[in-house]
């Protein structure tokens, strides 16, 4: 096999493994390449009270170096690391962690543990492996590594001696690669290298990606009409690499040709695209502040009473819709309004698949690990296989498929629920939909964003309840127009023909008076906001407004003519200050050679509503220009007077220029701020896909306990068996003795200790150390003997107290047929010795 390309960052694979998963394992190894370039994680699940053997066993079967973890630990292309027992592990920038687990015999899934870091750190080089064993541990994880665009790799089922943690990788529908363990690793290469030369050729920097990307999505919209070409390109990239790595393909236009031809291709890369991760109370204090803050104002807004309406979009499996539902319960408990409230909550999402299975309402047994026990006592009903969602909840919520950026959306909502969704969306989707919130929402209406998600730049449309929570409330009269852009499939009008013509329409008679009149005799006016941003043009203003030189920029201030700039400016300090108006008589504007004389009106717009907060400028022509003259001075002017005449000019150039610097300078600092602007959006979505994954870290400690109570009830199986053994070995009333291969004390029964002189601090010590009752001084050397020749040894010795005992000793077998100590049972004989002594006495006083 071919070396993956030196990297700055190198893939790790990230193993994970249980029940019967050493033997999987060893075939994993097997076919490992010794210059693969990648580096190898096995976390396994191990008894945190014996000592590891894993490096050990694993060396026999790769030629790779097999280390044990310590903590700190630099990770190494072509090296084997393996878990230590009773530790957690985690990978921060290639570096492996230990921890201590809270609870060593509580609930851990150490997999799932460190898959959440590994994805976190590699991010699309990284690789998930499941083999054998019990439970679902690994299962979150694989959820972590799609996320980040990472590969997902499980042993087939079939050939694994437990099936049900790859099976359960396998049911969320995030495995990419299902096969024998000893394909996998070459499957793992293969991947990689047709990504490799996928970069190479076809890079996001080159033109040929926009092309070949733009292919694709165009095919996926022909395909199924939904349209990604809004989502972050990265995101994209990455997942379709992925899909072009399991059909090794080195370019994503032949990737694009196999899709035109494979519709079920199509399908998965959908649903690729479509991953995501949600739970139950995902980020409990928002929540909380929800139920305790959010619903009791809006109970307060409605004193009779009414039906509330709540939208989640992009709901996925309904976990969020759910959680509303029980929230708003526990409000109307905590907060009992005085009149009757209800909700009605609509869950929508992209996939079918996703809400079928919201609708039924079923979940797996590990939701108990972020749903409280009250919670699932009031509003769960267990079943066989996990818990089902309780019918006054159940009937809270509808479902059904839609696309909230092509779809007409839900209106006349008290609630919207859009959580950790925008941050997959670029920039002006985002804007996009956020202004589509806003007009969905009643007055006063709520908005709940994930943790990290904001607002971004529409603080005029939404006022934060709790910024901590990313709770948000709709504001009324915003001083920007709004444009929504409201989604429909299709803009044509039902019923409408192609060849159909319009319908000519008749103005009326006030219309045409109305724009004769606006044309002809109305003044010239503009209407902007607060920031001196043009929102709209009246009539013919060309001759007061002129395009600033440079980038386009619609600011009045920086398109007013220079006569009118400073009356202009000051007189928007002081409308938007007193919310009056004001105005200028008689200002003088030159334009080529000739003045004209104006008046200058601004007043502040309280009415009509939409307009609030904006102002109108209106320039009122008073005559006619005529050519500018010279004036003849009336007298000679005196050396004073031409002096501060002299000083006065000076003094309007310098005010002149101090303006125009002034001027260029607020343009200046206006771009910085753009720029700025654009970097913090910039930092914002590198911010918002680092912490994607965060929101579930916060639940993990209680997530990693699952598969170790299965362990719990198997060391519990063998305490039972345990002391079954101790049970049936002391009924038999034979005092026994286990030695190890060193003649020391392994295990006795309570009988030996009326033979030797035994206490339970004496097992480790050597047997020859010990006193007996016995009349048997080479019992050590019988013992060593038996387990050097393995001859079974058997005699009558005698005892204190007239005793005699049946002394036998055999080698100790283990279940892999090794000698691993001895044996030795003392049969009491004293009765059989007494009356065969009185026998052989009875026969002597017979004989002649």
């Amino acid at each position: 096999m071919t070396r993956i390309p030196n990297q700055s960052t190198f893939p790790i694979v990230g193993i994970g493994a249980s029940a019967g998963g050493l033997e999987a394992l060893e075939l994993f190894l097997s076919g490992v390449a010794t210059d693969s370039g990648l580096a190898y994680v096995i976390v396994q699940h191990l008894d945190p009270t014996h000592k590891g053997m894993m490096p050990e066993l694993l060396q026999r079967t790769t030629t790779l170096p097999v280390v044990q973890v310590t903590n700190r630990l630099r990770v190494l292309p072509d090296h084997v690391y393996v878990l230590p027992p009773n530790h957690d592990i985690s990978i921060l920038n290639g570096m492996l962690y230990l921890s201590r687990p809270s609870a060593p015999r509580g609930q851990r899934l150490p997999i799932d543990f460190f898959l959440q870091s590994l994805a976190l750190d590699r991010r699309h080089q990284a690789v998930a492996v499941l083999l054998s064993g019990m439970g679902a541990d690994g299962t979150s994880g694989i959820q972590a590594i799609k996320e980040k665009a990472g590969l997902v790799l499980v042993q087939d089922p079939i050939t694994a001696a437990f099936p049900s943690m790859p099976q359960s990788a396998i049911d969320t529908g995030f495995v990419d690669i299902i096969a024998p363990a000893q394909e996998l690793p070459q499957r793992i290469l293969a991947s990689f290298q047709q990504m490799t030369i996928a970069d190479m050729h076809a890079s996001p920097c080159t033109h040929s990606v926009p092309s070949g990307l733009e292919n694709v999505l165009a095919l996926m919209q022909a395909h199924n009409d939904q349209d990604f070409s809004l989502y972050k390109k990265t995101t994209l990239y990455r997942r379709i690499e992925r899909r072009m790595g399991i059909h090794q393909l080195g370019h994503i236009n032949d990737y694009a040709h196999l899709l035109k031809d494979n519709p079920q291709e199509l399908d998965l890369l959908f649903k690729e695209f479509l991953i995501g991760v949600t739970s139950f109370f995902r980020d409990p204090p928002a929540w909380n502040s929800l139920r305790d803050s959010i619903f009791s104002t809006l109970f307060q807004h409605h004193p009779s009473g009414r039906a509330l309406r709540a939208w989640v979009p992009a709901c996925s499996t309904g976990e969020e819709a759910y959680s509303l539902a029980i929230i708003f319960k526990e409000a109307l408990a905590l907060h009992p309004p005085g009149s009757r409230f209800s909700l009605q909550i609509f869950g929508t999402d992209l996939s079918q698949d996703a809400i079928d299975h919201a609708r039924t309402g079923h979940y797996p047994e590990e939701i108990k690990e972020s749903v409280s026990a009250d919670r699932l006592a009031n509003y769960f009903t267990p079943t066989e296989t996990g818990y089902q969602i309780a019918k006054e909840i159940r009937e809270m919520v509808i479902f059904a498929p839609q696309n909230m950026t092509q779809d007409p959306p839900f209106t006349r909502l008290d609630l919207l629920l859009c959580r950790n969704v925008l941050i997959y969306f670029k920039p002006e989707l985002q804007q996009k939909l956020l202004t589509l919130f806003h007009y969905s929402l009643m007055p006063n209406g709520v908005l709940f964003l994930g943790n990290s998600e904001t607002i971004g730049t529409t603080t005029h449309l939404f006022a934060p309840l709790d910024a901590k929570a990313r709770i948000y409330r709709r504001l009324e009269g915003s001083t920007h127009t709004l444009n929504v852009d409201f989604p429909t499939r299709s803009r044509a009008l039902s019923g409408s023909t192609s060849d159909s013509a319009p319908l000519p329409s008749v103005p009326n008679l006030q219309t045409l008076a109305d724009q004769l009149l606006l044309r002809e005799f109305a003044p010239a006016a503009v209407l902007v906001n607060v920031a001196g941003d043009i929102i709209y043009i009246c009539g013919r203003t060309g001759r007061y407004l002129e395009p600033a030189a440079g980038k386009a920029n619609w600011n009045i201030y920086a398109m007013t003519r220079q006569g009118l700039r400073l009356p202009l400016s000051r007189g928007m300090q002081q409308v938007m200050q007193d919310k009056g108006h004001i105005q200028y008589n008689d200002l003088s504007l030159d334009e080529e050679g000739k003045t004209y004389k104006l008046d200058l009106t601004l007043k502040y717009i309280e009415e009509p509503a939409p307009l609030r907060g904006t102002i109108m400028i209106v320039f009122t022509e008073l005559r006619a220009p005529h050519p500018e003259t010279p004036q003849i001075p009336l007298k000679t002017q005196s050396p004073i007077e031409a002096q501060l005449e002299k000083a006065l000019r000076q003094a309007e150039d310098e005010i002149r220029y101090l303006r125009e610097h002034m001027q260029t300078s607020g343009e200046a600092l206006k771009s910085t701020n753009e720029e700025l602007q654009s970097t913090n959006e910039e930092l914002q979505s590198t911010n918002e896909e680092l912490t994607t994954s965060k929101e579930e870290m916060q639940s993990l400690n209680e997530e990693l306990q699952t598969v170790n109570v299965e362990l719990q009830s198997r060391v519990d199986d063998l305490s039972r068996v345990n002391d079954d053994m101790q049970n049936l070995l002391n009924s038999t009333e034979i005092a026994t003795i286990f030695l190890d291969s060193h003649l020391h004390i392994r295990r006795f029964t309570k009988q030996a200790t009326q033979i030797i002189k035994l206490i339970p601090a004496d097992i480790g010590r050597p047997l020859s150390d010990l006193a007996s009752h016995l009349h048997y001084p080479d019992l050590a050397k019988d013992a060593a003997q038996v387990l050097s020749t393995l001859i079974v040894s058997e005699k009558q010795v005698s005892a204190h107290y007239e005793r005699w005992f049946n002394v036998r000793i055999m080698p100790y077998r283990t279940m892999q047929n090794l000698i691993n100590g001895v044996v030795i049972t003392f049969i009491d004989i004293s009765v059989a010795k007494h009356l065969e002594a009185e026998l052989r006495a009875t026969v002597a006083g017979h004989l002649p």
